[in-house]
This record gives structure tokens, sequence and C-alpha cells, in this order.
């Protein structure tokens, strides 16, 4: 099989020749300290076990007319004694201003200040952030033809913070304030969810036609270690749903990303018209999952991504300890077809030697 096939097999759940596996994305740090700067065509070529995902989006046009009403004014507050680069955010709207500041070093970025604080702030977010008036394909379709057989694309939706509609009120308004307003105030989060969903669906329907295979949905908000089992049935199922069957309706599969608890969110998930489950976060990593249970519970409903210990096999692993956990999730998930061995989320250090490893690994495990 080509590296496409493979893990098109995988996303419909299907057994593919061997184990199929990937990055979760390739971290600018890690290209520039470890592998010399290499873009990520260049990281792919240098690891020749591993099948290609490229996560490309489309890109977006706003009608100046809408910009104008949202005007961003940036200032750069400069560079602490760590490193961190300081910014803050004055958004000028024809209702009053918004406000938002955070920091970024050379690992991450991060938000200090959220930009909704209020019923007021949001309404005047939802009255005035610009909306796409046109999607261009073109980024896409570029990549497809490029990439050719050798693996497959991922896109993101469109939408205001990350993934689904809840995921994406937590961007805005930060996580512990999300909760405290679902609990408190469960009429004005469903106002907010429902205003988020109805502009992805929205433009959404706008990807008709996009030569992506796949779309990350989700969000680590959602996890069992941050929210209940009920509070997730009641603020993310419904929207997800609906979310879900558009981009069913566009050509894609989706899966699921919960970056952290899940074990107890498995019912809800294969429910929530998602085909697949990522990122399997093992214990060790800081999430719950027991990739062999899991695989026994929803494996025949749902492909796996994920649930490879990074820290233990990269970070501080050797080439033998990166063989061992990519057998053991082999044998955990392989009574199961539909799985892709991938690290449990990013990684920003490991010698490139456990990585080589990895991929043969996986090139060895043959169903």
């Amino acid at each position: 099989m080509t590296g496409r096939e493979r893990l098109l097999t995988a996303l419909h759940n299907g057994r593919p020749d061997r184990l199929p596996c990937q990055v979760h994305g390739w971290m600018q740090y890690y290209l520039d300290h470890y592998l010399g700067g290499a873009d990520w065509w260049q990281a792919y070529e240098r690891f020749p076990g591993l099948d290609w995902a490229m996560y490309v989006s489309p890109g977006y046009t706003y009608d100046e007319r809408a910009l104008a009403d949202w005007h961003v004014e940036h200032t750069d507050l400069g560079v602490d004694e760590r490193g961190v680069r300081h910014w803050r955010q004055r958004i000028v709207t024809p209702g009053g201003e918004l406000f938002q500041a955070g920091g970024a070093d050379e690992i991450t970025a991060w938000q200090t200040e959220y930009l909704i604080k209020s019923v007021r702030d949001f309404d005047l977010w939802a009255r005035y952030r610009p909306r796409p008036a046109a999607v261009d394909l073109g980024p896409v379709r570029q990549t497809y033809d490029r990439l050719g057989d050798r693996g497959i694309i991922r896109s993101h939706p469109w939408s205001p913070g990350q993934g689904s509609p809840w995921q994406s009120f937590c961007i805005l308004v930060g996580t512990e304030p999300a909760i405290m307003w679902a609990m408190d105030e469960p009429g004005f989060v469903h106002y907010c969810l429902e205003t988020i969903v109805q502009e992805t669906i929205r433009v959404t329907e706008m990807w008709a036609g996009t030569r992506a295979d796949m779309v990350e949905t989700g969000g680590g908000a959602g996890s069992n270690t941050v929210i209940s089992p009920a509070l997730f049935a009641e603020f993310c199922l419904p929207y997800d749903q609906r979310q879900h069957a558009a981009l069913e309706a566009v050509g894609l599969r989706i899966v699921y990303h919960l970056c952290g608890g899940l074990m107890h969110m498995l019912d809800l998930v294969a429910r929530n018209g998602a085909h697949g489950l990522e990122t399997m976060t093992p214990a060790s990593m800081g999430g719950d999952c027991d990739l062999a249970a899991a695989s026994a519970r929803v494996g025949e409903q749902l492909f796996f991504i994920g649930g490879f210990d990074q820290n233990a096999g990269f970070e501080h692993g050797t080439p033998e300890r990166a063989r061992a956990l990519v057998r053991e999730c082999f044998e955990a998930t392989r009574d199961h077809a539909g799985y892709i061995c991938c690290p449990s989320d990013h990684f920003f250090h490991g010698d490139p030697a456990n990585l080589e490893a990895f991929a043969q690994a996986c090139v060895e495990c043959r169903y």
C-alpha cells in the first residue's frame, strides 16, 4: 500500500497492510533545534517509514466593510528576561471596545487576558467580528497535488477558537469562566454555542469540493479531565453533532480531538457523528486512556489516532524504548482495525534516532 492508501484505510476503520504512523504535526521548535531548520516536507523525507499527514486549511476572504468594523490595534510589549514576548490588543468596533493579551516563547503561545469577559463583550463580538465572504480552496488543492500518494491532508474547521463550539467558547472566555457560566447561566452559554455553530456550519458549506481528507474537531476543554460527562452531554454533544453532519456532507472524515481524559466520554463520542478519536493520551502523559480497553469498547465504531507516549519514547527515550512502545500500541489495538500510531499530541524534544526507530517499528508491525 502507499502511505495514502494505508491512512485512508485506517480512517475508514479498515485493516491496512501494516501499522500506519504519523506525527501530530511538526513543531517549529523541533524543526529548528533538532532537524536543522527543515520544513514539514523535508522532515517527513527524513523519516521514510512515516505516513505523511499534512495540515492545510482553506484561505478566507472578507468584506472590506466588515473589516472596518473590527479594527485591531496590536501593541508589542517587548521581550522579558525569560525570553517571553508579550502583546496586547485593543479591538475597536462601532459598538465599543474589546481587549485581549498574551505571550509567546519559541515553544508555544498563550493568552493572559481573554477577549470575552461579559455578556456585553460576547454581543459585541457576535455582532461585529468579520465572517468570511468567500473560501479559497487553492492552498488545499496545491498541497494535494504536491503530496500525491504519500499521505493525506488534514484541515481545521473555520471557528473562532479551535475545533468545536465548546472548545472555541473556552478559548474566547477562558476554561474556568466557561465552566462557571455553564453552571450558573446555561442559557447564555447555549446562546454563545449556537452563535458559534451556526457560523461554522455556514462556512463549512462553502468548503464543497475541498481535496482535504479529514478534519479535526473537538479540543482538550471537552476532556473528562476538564468537564464532567454531564456537561459534555449538554454543551458539547448536540453542537458537535450538527457541525459533524455539515463536515461529513462535504465529504470529510472527522477525528474528534480529546487531548486529556476520554475514557468516560467514549460512548458519548461514539454518538457525536465523528468517525475517529484522538489523541488517546495515556496516564503517563496526563490523560487516562487505556488503549486496549478503549479499542475493545468502541474500536468497531471509531478509528483511533495517537496513544504513543512521546515523553517516554521521544523526549526521554531510546530507540529501543520507542520500539517497545510502538509494539504495545499495536498489540492493544490489533484486534480492532482502524488505528494510526502517533504521538499523543505535539513534541518539542527528542533524538531523531528515536523517531527513526518509531517509524521503523510501525513498518514492522504487520497485520
